[in-house]
């Protein structure tokens, strides 16, 4: 899809507390097919959107400075994440009409607002818009990449170019220097120890590159963040971009 010239990114403002880019690049004949069905939420941290197997009746369109992280879940109960979706995305609604099962659990890691909107009135609007269909379809493949680089990501990548790389692609979707996130969160997020991260933290920081405060973490040296972290980083977001040009973060 492309945006049309004379038709600017949509600013959600007057309909929301929150902005999502994906929602943003839609054309405003195509946004009015969804705005009336658009709920404001809040989500607290830890909140789950859905389990593994339940069915995904509501999609999600984080704002601002949410995020959600989709983790995929062992038997022992053991987690890792597997994505990461802010104000660039949504959480569901990127499946095709009929059963739609979570294979993994989707968890709020930064709180914040979102838009909500139950996932079978997307299938309908996605049907009788074909650009509609088309952004989501995009979408679908780049978050299919993300999940793919992380597969490899974490087979293959230290925890130093794990963690600088959710740390930049946090940054990014955050929209300022100040990540409001625990160690114990990204710990969580890495599949780690927390002592793990813990080290791993305090060397960025002794090389000038982070700052911690209590719950938060200030990205003070990006482009030195960015030489720490794998390829990883820079697949996915070149991806995206070529994907979907007109959805920025």
């Amino acid at each position: 899809m492309t945006l049309d010239a004379a038709t600017p990114p949509i600013d959600l403002t007057p309909y929301s507390r929150s902005a999502n880019r994906l929602l943003a690049a839609v054309r405003r004949r195509d946004f009015d097919l969804i705005e009336p069905h658009l709920a404001p939420i809040d989500l607290v941290k830890g909140q789950v959107l859905f389990e593994p197997g339940d069915d995904v009746v509501t999609t999600y369109f984080p704002g601002s400075r949410t995020m959600v992280s989709l983790l995929i879940v062992t038997r022992d109960g053991r987690e890792v994440e597997a994505a990461t979706i802010g104000r660039e995305g949504a959480v569901g609604g990127i499946v095709s009409a009929g059963n739609k099962p979570a294979y993994g659990r989707a968890v709020v890691t930064i709180p914040g607002v979102a838009l909500a909107v139950p996932t079978a009135t997307l299938e309908t609007i996605k049907a009788a818009s074909p650009a509609f269909a088309d952004l989501f379809s995009r979408y679908a493949d780049a978050l299919l990449a993300q999940l793919m680089q992380s597969v490899a990501c974490n087979a293959l990548h230290s925890v130093e170019a794990r963690a600088s790389r959710w740390l930049l692609a946090t940054h990014d979707r955050a929209g300022e220097a100040i990540i409001h996130l625990t160690q114990e969160s990204l710990a969580e997020m890495l599949g780690v120890q927390r002592t793990t991260v813990t080290g791993v933290v305090h060397t960025l920081e002794e090389r000038g590159l982070i700052r911690r405060h209590r719950g938060r973490v200030e990205v003070i040296d990006r482009r030195g963040l960015e030489r720490q972290t794998c390829e990883c980083y820079a697949a996915v977001e070149e991806h995206f971009a070529k994907l979907l040009p007109e959805v920025t973060l």
